[in-house]
């Protein structure tokens, strides 16, 4: 597979590096299994540590900064790969002691659709082992009213309004048997709800409406290219605004999604920013990497080239 210019990826000098891989040993499904069959192998080139429960692979990636390793793979869906960001984050310097890894063994796994790794758990731990390597920007919200103000970096995306009340409502084992079809499931009955009013706010910019998406790499939801002119490195976020979420717009949307993989240009109001400050007077949710963290309001920003990923 071929990579895009715009990674200017690089080789480590050695690929006998010291790698650590974070995996949940309760996780279910066929990937998770798969990758059960290939624990043998990659415990010949790697260390691997188990997780105990949500919220684990952050404490295991920090302690794998801390014990010296030089690759912390993420095995598993975009949930996982945003844990171990964080917890390279906690670490002293973490993010320049370590390298970011993915195995793909999520249901959706955007983040390393967007890195070019390959889905087949074999071919993707290849792409480890060649350890090419780039640098991304990072992007972190902090989220909360004030005094109770908490921060939390993520690799790919982020949303709020319908976009994170989907993912409330999405069951578990649907999403084990249907895959992406669950979350389109759970959005079909989040428009049924009152629809939050967000405001966005962003270097002199304003908008407002229903669903606000927010963007590091072009990728939402699989292959979607819902931001066209997201780069992983130009220190900007790519915002999209849903002035108006219905059931009609959601059909405008379903022909250009499903036939050219975006969205028709006239739905949403795009823009890109160093910063943005979202609010509403409602409860509104709000996620980040396929994961609720809490409501708004929130205050996105970025680190250009930040954060080191293995590329494919």
């Amino acid at each position: 597979m071929r990579l895009s210019p715009r990674l200017s990826p690089r080789h480590t000098k050695d690929w006998r590096v010291r790698t650590c891989v974070i995996f949940n040993p309760t996780a279910r499904g066929d990937k998770a299994r798969r990758f059960r069959r290939h624990l043998d192998d990659i415990g010949v080139q790697s260390t691997l540590k188990l997780t105990t429960g949500p919220g684990d692979g952050r404490r295991c990636a920090a302690e794998a900064v801390r014990e010296g390793f030089e690759v912390i793979v993420a095995a598993g869906g975009d949930g996982t790969v945003n844990e171990v960001v964080n917890g390279l984050g906690d670490a002293p310097d973490g993010f320049e002691r370590a390298c970011l890894g993915v195995l793909p063994l999520g249901t959706v796994n955007v983040f390393a659709r967007e890195l070019m790794i390959p889905l087949k758990l074999g071919e993707a731990w290849k792409v480890i082992i060649e350890a090419r390597q780039a640098r991304i920007d990072l992007p972190r919200v902090e989220w909360g009213d004030p005094g109770s103000r908490q921060t939390r970096y993520f690799a790919q995306l982020a949303g709020a309004g319908l976009d994170a009340r989907a993912i409330e409502l999405v069951q578990w084992e649907l999403k084990k048997k249907i895959g992406p079809l669950a979350y389109v499931l759970a959005g079909l009955q989040a428009l049924r709800g009152t629809a939050s009013r967000i405001s966005a706010v962003a270097d002199g910019q304003s908008a407002s409406g229903g669903l606000v998406l927010i963007g590091n790499g072009r990728l939402y939801g699989g292959t979607f290219r819902v931001f066209p002119k997201a780069e992983l490195r130009d220190g900007l976020l790519e915002v999209c605004v849903f002035p108006v979420v219905s059931w009609g717009i959601l059909a405008r949307c379903a022909g250009p999604l499903l036939l050219r993989g975006c969205l028709p240009a006239s739905v949403a109001n795009v823009f890109q920013a160093r910063s943005l400050t979202l609010t509403s007077p409602d409860r509104t949710p709000l996620e980040v990497d396929g994961e609720l963290l809490g409501h708004l309001p929130a205050t996105f920003s970025t680190t250009p080239t930040r954060l080191r990923v293995i590329v494919g």
